[in-house]
């Protein structure tokens, strides 16, 4: 019975000192890699996992790579058969830090912040820096940001014929709207 009650208010506590997580799992991402008179190269994901911790400002996020969707059907299927090769590298992750971060601080009005962490492509880990704007509003934590990404970086071979249509760059942005877990 000693056991029971301490168990239990270690359990109960634990709740009290727990961190404050925001997540969603709608969130948006979309990336562009399209050069001038080519066909535009975009694609979005609207089922983007994230968590943060906004304790200490802690952050993930996750994709399942084939949950970007392009405007043609063509283009999606050589982006996962062929460039993010989506049957060996399912998942694209970040994981990091928005730096300075404090929840107190955070109000309507949008702040801007740095994000740092490690992307997760291609299954090649790379650094990442990203300027994000945050703000809070009806309980909700708003994240909107922007980063650019090499393919290159992640090992992502561009076929000779296509590589003048396909930027050596690729903008990523994101934007979530974060509820209270």
């Amino acid at each position: 019975m000693r056991k029971l009650v301490l168990i239990s208010s270690m359990l109960f506590f634990t709740g009290f000192v727990s961190a404050q997580k925001y997540s969603s799992k709608t969130g948006s991402v979309t990336f562009e890699a399209s050069v001038p008179l080519f066909e535009d190269v975009y694609a979005k994901d609207d089922n983007n996992v994230v968590v943060l911790n906004a304790d200490n400002g802690e952050m993930a996020s996750v994709s399942a790579v084939k949950n970007f969707h392009f405007k043609t059907k063509l283009m999606e299927e050589h982006f996962n058969e062929s460039y993010a090769e989506t049957a060996k590298y399912p998942k694209a992750t970040f994981k990091g830090k928005v730096v300075n971060f404090d929840k107190t601080k955070l109000t309507a009005s949008p702040q801007k912040y740095t994000v740092q962490g490690t992307l997760n492509f291609h299954g090649v880990d790379k650094a990442v820096s990203s300027s994000a704007t945050i703000y809070a509003k009806d309980g909700k934590i708003y994240m909107q940001g922007s980063f650019v990404a090499r393919p290159a970086d992640h090992k992502v071979t561009i076929p000779k014929m296509v590589t003048k249509k396909i930027a050596e760059s690729v903008n990523v942005e994101y934007n979530y709207v974060m509820t209270k877990q």
